[in-house]
């Protein structure tokens, strides 16, 4: 289930992009908080911990301002460096206890499909309505002795107690197909002859 970790945050009060670099050097993590009618909060968040805790999309935070009062929060949106691994800046929803979102949850396989073939994934991720408190951080799916032409549809998700799938029951997830051998001699011959004939 998804993790609450504490975080101290400090307000906000310089905009605009230099501002926001200038916060990054510092090891702060811009972020907006949205929610429940309220109007926009503009906060800082230590990037360190900020981005351990992210690691999981669906990690549930409470961000502690500088007044000693909590709030809980779920990333929205993760802004991250096209080239390093570190966070530029989080959207944040504030979440209330007992409260239902939806989220996106990966999708894990279990099993192993029939000899001779292969499955597809067709949803890495699927969307999962369950208590904010108490968010899964994985949904599986089997694939155990599955044959060639088989599909797991959405109904074969395993959701935790107390979630909900959020997608129609004719939903394909994943697909299995039969592996299709490459005749490697064949393509050996084609590229000796391509050869002779470039030297011709």
């Amino acid at each position: 289930m998804s993790d609450q970790l504490k975080i101290k945050v400090t307000r906000r009060t310089d905009f605009g992009k230099g501002a926001a670099r200038q916060a990054r050097r510092a090891g702060l993590i811009p972020a907006v908080v949205y929610g429940h009618g309220q109007d926009p909060v503009h906060l800082l968040l230590p990037a360190q911990e900020t981005t351990l805790a992210v690691r999981n999309p669906n990690a549930l935070l409470t961000v502690v301002n500088e007044a000693g009062e909590e709030h809980l929060v779920l990333p929205k949106d993760i802004q991250r460096h096209a080239i390093k691994d570190t966070v530029d800046h989080l959207d944040l929803i504030e979440v209330r206890r007992g409260e239902k979102v939806v989220v996106e949850v990966t999708v894990q396989v279990e099993g192993e499909v029939a000899p001779g073939t292969e499955y597809v994934l067709d949803y890495a991720t699927v969307p999962v309505e369950a208590d904010a408190t108490d968010l899964p951080e994985v949904v599986t799916i089997s694939i155990e002795g599955r044959e060639a032409g088989d599909h797991v549809y959405a109904p074969d998700v395993q959701v935790p107690a107390g979630a909900t799938l959020q997608l129609e029951d004719d939903i394909v997830i994943a697909t299995v197909n039969e592996v299709v051998e490459q005749d490697l001699g064949d393509e050996s011959v084609q590229e000796e002859q391509a050869a002779e004939s470039a030297e011709d």
